[in-house]
């Protein structure tokens, strides 16, 4: 670090200019890193990524293909393995090396999305949607046109150290030529993104998200930085990610009885195992519509969501539900369970 970093830094907290403020910040982190301190490096990209001194302006940068989208300020649930690969995401941001474009792949409701809303509200960010209903046109050539016509308006972006482009779906546009059924079409609009992927300011970044990556053209998949893929949750993952949502929501049910064993194994009885996006809605929903007058209508509400009747007393001891549980869920006393499994 220079003399003239520190007196940079200073002038610019003074003028209240917070972009020049920031980089003059990464660029101290550079030097830092140049000489082997790494420690006080990332420490000084940490600071900037969760500071809420250096918000962006308001921007208004809507155009005929961006629309803004706005920022989740609810911390997303992640297995620690995608956790870390999106906190690389982040650092390579950070530190402006020109590693700008990525994707992030995987099912639906894995959290690819959110994701990306996670990232741009760490790094005081906002993100500009395409809009690809703006950009698909059914006359012949004009889609191309509009694609030249998205990446020069990207490129023109004032403030893009303040700006995420996000491409949600881009497999509605590039789909691997090879295989699609309208091939002279699809070749040329996905043949007209490569050109402009390859032509992409290293100022923005870009994010693209997709649920059909074996089908996204190979071509352009190469032209990503870093392709995270997001089936990656374990059933341990979904267990412990389900208890975070069911607190989080709980807050606003503090009448309802709390019995987090029997929450987990239900969870683990729903077949196939819910992604998070389909995990939120099913605890949401199971809270929203139960009893206020019953402690525990919620969890046999979310029991409903497996495929198992409350009515079969010997199927849930063999899934491995106490007596107890048993009796929470179906309304039986113990006793009369305890009966009704000796007849079985």
């Amino acid at each position: 670090m220079k003399k003239k970093n520190v007196i940079n830094l200073i002038k610019y907290h003074v003028e209240k200019n917070d972009i020049q403020f920031r980089n003059e910040a990464i660029e101290i982190s550079r030097s830092f890193n140049a000489e082997g301190d790494y420690q006080l490096s990332e420490h000084i990209v940490n600071l900037l990524s969760t500071t809420n001194t250096l918000v962006p302006q308001d921007l208004q940068l809507e155009t005929r293909f961006l629309k803004k989208i706005s920022n989740s300020s609810i911390s997303l649930p992640l297995p620690v393995s995608i956790s870390s690969d999106i906190k690389g995401i982040i650092n390579a941001i950070n530190h402006n090396v020109g590693i700008n474009k990525f994707l992030l792949e995987g099912s639906p409701g894995t959290g690819k999305t959110e994701s990306v809303k996670q990232i741009a509200r760490l790094l005081n960010r906002q993100i500009y949607g395409v809009e690809f209903s703006s950009l698909i046109d059914s006359k012949l050539g004009q889609t191309n046109k509009n694609i030249v016509e998205l990446f020069v308006e990207i490129n023109k972006l004032p403030f893009p150290e303040q700006i995420i482009i996000l491409f949600d779906e881009i497999d509605s546009i590039a789909l691997d030529r090879i295989n699609s059924n309208d091939l002279r079409e699809m070749g040329r609009a996905t043949s007209t993104i490569l050109k402009q992927f390859d032509e992409l300011s290293l100022n923005i970044v870009l994010i693209a998200t997709t649920n059909l990556y074996s089908q996204l053209d190979k071509a352009l998949s190469r032209r990503f930085d870093s392709i995270i893929n997001f089936d990656r949750y374990s059933e341990d993952d979904i267990v412990e990610i389900a208890e975070r949502i069911f607190n989080s929501y709980a807050k606003k049910f503090p009448k309802i009885g709390r019995n987090i064993k029997l929450f987990k194994k239900i969870i683990r009885l729903i077949n196939p195992m819910p992604m998070p996006g389909d995990l939120s809605n099913m605890i949401k929903t199971a809270l929203a519509f139960s009893d206020i007058n019953s402690d525990f209508d919620y969890l046999r509400r979310l029991y409903g969501f497996t495929d198992f009747s409350l009515d079969d007393v010997e199927t849930m001891k063999l899934n491995g539900l106490t007596v107890r549980e048993i009796e929470i869920l179906t309304g039986i006393s113990k006793s009369q369970v305890s009966r009704e499994l000796k007849e079985e």
